[in-house]
């Protein structure tokens, strides 16, 4: 079982011809709402890979709480270890242009009431060998307990540094597995695009720890013990990427914790991640398993 520590939420999505500037209106368009948050994105992804899944969260008292939860009760996530917080569930409002891009504001609401005594609760009586996966949207000191639980009890952390905060460069290098974006990679390491391959094997020599950074369109690179490698993404022209890393985290997690290779589980978690990007929303649009195996059919 994958146990997944982190954040729930709605997403309030408005789909515009373009983003707004500073200041600006921009007139058109529709408005949608789907369940999200990087942990229950990537808790469901991980479901829908063919996983057995428990993730560890919280939601508000509110009305919004049933509607974030509704994807992840429909897929048959275990949420036996969800706390209610009273006040309100966390909401992302989200601007999607005609492109594919995207900006994101989170208002974390019930998310910044989980604390580091729910990550002992969680945890504390794992196996070792057992996959945790983290993300950065519920306060640090809970993810923080939660990567040194991890280690102290042999555990397979997954960390993905987004969003990026001013503390990430303190606790990325206690996962097993970093998981970045580029931008992200770039802050964390200090060194810009055009040294990515040597930051990646600097950095896993020295924190004796696999590194992959998501590549958008260009799918992904991994450094582990020395060795360099890239996963290719599908060519595909996207609708909306919202949602695309944590589909990638979620497939990536599923394919360790089936026992694939890490290469193997990465290529898998890139198509994935490829076909997130066809539909709009974050939840709706994370493939089935067997959407994801007839994909890698056809690139094979």
């Amino acid at each position: 079982m994958i146990t997944v520590f982190g954040s729930t939420g709605l997403d309030q999505i408005g789909t515009v011809p373009r983003l707004p500037k500073p200041g600006e209106t921009v007139l058109g368009g529709v408005f949608a709402t789907a369940p999200g948050g990087k942990g229950s994105n990537q808790a469901l992804a991980a479901r829908r890979a063919g996983s057995d899944v428990k993730h560890i969260s919280a939601v508000g008292d509110d009305a919004f709480a049933s509607s974030a939860l509704e994807l992840l009760r429909a897929g048959g996530v275990d949420l036996s270890g969800l706390k209610v917080s009273p006040g309100a569930t966390a909401v992302a409002m989200i601007f999607v242009d005609a492109k594919g891009e995207n900006c994101i504001a989170v208002l974390p609401g019930a998310n910044g009431t989980v604390t580091a005594a729910d990550a002992d609760a969680a945890l504390g009586e794992l196996p070792p060998g057992s996959v945790v996966m983290l993300q950065q949207e519920i306060p640090q000191a809970a993810t923080e307990r939660a990567l040194d639980l991890a280690r102290e009890r042999g555990l397979v952390s997954i960390l993905n540094t987004a969003p990026y905060l001013d503390s990430t460069p303190s606790v990325a290098h206690k996962a097993s597995i970093l998981v970045a974006n580029e931008t992200e990679f770039q802050l964390l390491s200090g060194r810009g695009l055009d040294e990515l391959d040597a930051a990646m094997l600097d950095w896993s020599a020295k924190h004796d720890q696999t590194v992959i950074v998501t590549l958008g369109g260009d799918g992904a690179k991994a450094a582990t013990k020395g060795a360099l490698f890239h996963v290719a993404a599908m060519p595909i022209e996207p609708v909306d990427t919202v949602g695309a890393g944590d589909t990638f985290c979620g497939y990536l997690a599923a394919g360790l914790d089936a026992g694939l290779e890490l290469k193997a589980a990465m290529k898998r978690a890139a198509v994935a991640a490829s076909l997130a990007c066809l539909k709009p929303g974050a939840q709706p649009a994370i493939p089935m398993a067997a959407e994801v195996e007839t994909a890698l059919g056809w690139i094979a």
